[in-house]
């Protein structure tokens, strides 16, 4: 098995077309193919169904496509680690984030990175919590920043960055507002402004108020963060929120949580595979450092 057929595969899979994913690899159409029937033969089983309008993985293809993505990772990682003993970062740094992070200033410390290394190719997208945690996987990513999720595959690895209490937050004029501390049971009933499903806190969330028997009705859903504080503040129903959220804006009024439960807490974790590539390494220190205050310039 060679890598340049699990590199014809892994195109072949991801445009379902044998010719553009030839045309994206730079060879002609029959060498490519001619590279998959060769591996088909040696792993004993077909990986496409091939037809005349479409090409789909079969159960053999949809088995082997993570562990082809994953062994080209390998390979990447490899060569990297081997540059950066020369003291030389480069090759590719696949970054996966939700759109809400807050506790580090992402695109500063990207900037930062990218400034000491620019031999560094850097690829940065956005999503939901699930769907980073599987690109990570599958080796799409390299790390993602999402929440902390109940269950993650065991052979990804989570570092904590951040941990704190979830917060209500409310329209000046609720009368919550005036509370010192608000219980998850008095939240029967109220209409809420939240993430999408999978966005940022709204699978805590939805636990939280599951646990506390609460069933909730979400009238505003959003994915961004100004625009849940906007939809409060203008009172258009109440949010659960992580703390750190109190300082993005001064319209909206926010109150503690208490209750026989434990207050729910927002933890945000970086999502890594088993081995770390040379480039992921340094950002992940840096994103610590910036964290811890060491890097605090980065941020400014």
């Amino acid at each position: 098995m060679e890598l340049r057929q699990l590199q014809y595969f892994i195109a072949v899979a991801e445009d379902c077309h044998f010719t553009r994913a030839a045309g994206r690899m730079h060879v002609t159409q029959s060498a490519l193919s001619a590279s998959i029937r060769a591996l088909e033969i040696e792993l004993g089983a077909p990986l496409f169904l091939r037809t005349t309008r479409q090409v789909e993985l079969t159960q053999a293809g949809r088995a082997l496509l993570p562990e082809a993505r994953r062994a080209l990772c390998s390979v990447e990682s490899a060569r990297d680690a081997v540059a950066a003993v020369q003291g030389l970062l480069r090759g590719t740094l696949s970054v996966g984030s939700l759109q809400c992070l807050h506790v580090v200033h992402l695109p500063a410390v990207l900037a930062r990175f990218h400034e000491l290394h620019p031999g560094v190719e850097i690829r940065m997208r956005q999503s939901g919590n699930a769907e980073l945690v599987e690109d990570v996987r599958a080796g799409r990513l390299d790390l993602a920043f999402v929440t902390r999720q109940p269950k993650i595959a065991d052979d990804l690895r989570t570092s904590t960055l951040a941990s704190e209490p979830l917060v209500l937050a409310c329209a000046p004029g609720s009368p919550f507002a005036t509370r010192e501390s608000v219980g998850l049971n008095e939240l029967a009933g109220q209409s809420f402004v939240d993430f999408n499903a999978d966005w940022g806190t709204r699978d805590e969330v939805d636990r939280a108020l599951a646990a506390a028997g609460v069933e909730r009705h979400v009238a505003v859903e959003v994915n961004d963060v100004h625009s849940l504080l906007d939809f409060v503040a203008f009172g258009l129903g109440v949010a659960l929120v992580p703390q750190s959220f109190a300082v993005k804006t001064e319209r909206a009024h926010f109150v503690g949580l208490r209750g026989d439960v434990d207050v729910p807490v927002a933890e945000t974790v970086v999502v890594t595979a088993g081995t770390v590539g040379a480039a992921a390494g340094v950002l992940l220190d840096m994103v610590f450092e910036a964290r811890s205050g060491r890097l605090q310039h980065v941020a400014s």
